[in-house]
């Protein structure tokens, strides 16, 4: 019957820190060739999403500010203070 066990067992420690580099080398040429596919934006690209995000950070602050500054005076208004 085997035992087994919740933790891990360690296998003399030399072993395990010779395995490490080969294991670590290969993950560094598995990530380098991953990056090899990755699309990355042009120039034109990079400007255009820019753009895009800041317009629509303009817009959403400018709704923001336009609702809250409703609920203010509206607030104010049914408190009296208007």
């Amino acid at each position: 019957m085997e035992q087994q066990s919740g933790g891990r067992q360690s296998e003399g420690g030399v072993g395990q820190v010779t395995a490490f580099i080969p294991r670590s080398v290969e993950f560094v040429k598995e990530a380098w060739q991953e990056l090899k596919k990755v699309h990355w934006p042009t120039r034109k690209e990079t400007y255009s999403a820019t753009v895009v995000v800041i317009v629509a950070v303009v817009v959403v602050a400018a709704y923001l500010g336009v609702v809250d500054f409703a609920l203010s005076y509206a607030l104010q208004y049914v408190m009296g203070n208007g």
